[in-house]
């Protein structure tokens, strides 16, 4: 699969600088490049930690790069300079949008925080994410995807499930996180063209996600006085928290049913000749079927085995029951198109998290490699590209002096 040459998404006009790293931030500004906008990455040698995580087959391009900073221009800073930071005042004059994630400190020390920027840009949109809310005394502190799960509640229900604190195993809140950057700069973009106004949006980690698990969770315990069923904790999702709600053992393999409807039981407890699956008090109404969410899940994993995986699939699509194959990374992976990358060679090009009919955007541009567009942008901005003015200073460590305060991030 060829990459298209150009794109035409919805913020194909929209220029974004992007001073961010590891996953939350990237993956935000991977769905604005898919979208159109000409992201610009802004790194030193070493400072993406994304290109250095898990394989790949170029020292700067793993497996996670390859998607993560597709559709994105790379340029060289050293914003511990002089030069480097008249030259990303000059870029930032050329863009619409700054997306941030170092913490608030660093960002000052910099000179790349909000009210530096917006003096010479006041229509800029800047998108500030860092762990705990700014004014909170712990804005400055490292935050890490681990931390926040452990935080907004994530532990807690997994010991309720399991019987210890456990996380996700998946980069849940900067995954999480990384939509919601994305999905607030297009409403403050949205709020610029009717207004000509730029804004600073903040987005604190730990009360996005406290929002995002509190939907279903917070249950009960949202009302004041706290109400709870059958002196249970009044917080908390039951259905979910059960332990039986899992995939299925099949004659062959494994599937998730999942009957939803009071009648989905009594057609599956019917056709297996259960008595009074007619009249069973389990699922008499959709509240009933919430209560006794752990009996029906057990009951259904009992019947599972009764059928292969096709069998199951093909009745339940029959009787309107949901229903899943149990799939492997490794199904998702071969399902995707393959493109040609010029410095890694082949890889899989994971899907556009949304498509738009009128203004499609493509995934046009392959990751590029460390400092690739910059002397490209220094002609941009009027720079003469022989005067090395964006080459980073590394420290030791590989970050830019000062930023680093108990812990990187």
């Amino acid at each position: 699969m060829g990459l298209e040459a150009t794109s035409r998404g919805p913020l194909s006009d929209i220029r974004v600088l992007d001073l961010s790293r590891v996953i939350m931030g990237p993956f935000a500004t991977q769905i604005l490049a898919d979208q159109g906008a000409d992201v610009i990455v802004a790194e030193s040698d070493s400072q993406q930690i994304n290109r250095v995580m898990g394989a790949g087959t170029h020292q700067e391009l793993s497996g996670i790069t390859l998607n993560l900073l597709r559709n994105k221009r790379s340029v060289r800073l050293d914003l511990t300079t002089a030069r480097g930071q008249r030259s990303v005042r000059a870029l930032v004059r050329t863009c619409d949008v700054v997306v941030a994630t170092m913490r608030p400190f660093a960002l000052e020390a910099l000179g790349v925080d909000y009210e530096s920027l917006r003096k010479m840009k006041p229509d800029l949109v800047y998108c500030q994410a860092q762990g705990f809310p700014l004014g909170s005394g712990h804005e400055n502190e490292p935050a890490y995807d681990d931390i926040i799960q452990a935080a907004v509640g994530v532990a807690d229900i997994m010991e309720r499930v399991w019987g210890e604190p456990a996380l996700i195993p998946t980069i849940f809140a900067d995954k999480v996180c990384g939509l919601v950057i994305a999905q607030a700069v297009t409403a403050a973009l949205f709020y610029r063209q009717r207004t000509g106004e730029g804004q600073h949006v903040e987005v604190a980690m730990n009360e996005a996600m406290t929002a995002f698990m509190l939907t279903e969770h917070g249950d009960g315990g949202m009302v004041v006085p706290p109400v709870s069923v059958a002196g249970e904790r009044a917080t908390g999702y039951k259905r979910v928290l059960s332990k039986e709600r899992r995939p299925h053992p099949t004659k062959d393999g494994y599937v998730h049913l999942l009957p939803y409807q009071p009648s989905h039981y009594a057609e599956l407890f019917g056709d297996a000749g259960w008595p009074n699956a007619d009249n069973d008090p389990r699922y008499a109404d959709r509240r009933a079927t919430l209560v006794n969410s752990d009996s029906l899940y057990r009951d259904v994993r009992r019947l599972a085995p009764t059928r292969t995986t096709a069998e199951w699939l093909d009745y339940c699509r029959e009787h309107g029951i949901p229903v899943t194959r149990v799939s492997t990374l490794e199904d998702l992976i071969g399902d995707l198109p393959i493109a040609e990358h010029p410095a890694a060679g082949r890889y899989r090009l994971t899907p556009q998290l949304a498509k738009f009919a009128a203004t499609p955007g493509s995934i046009h541009r392959p990751a590029p490699l460390i400092g690739q567009h910059t002397e490209e942008l220094l002609a941009e901005l009027g720079i003469d590209p022989s005067v090395d003015a964006l080459r980073p200073r590394q420290t030791a460590e590989g970050v830019y002096p000062g930023e680093r305060r108990d812990g990187a991030q």
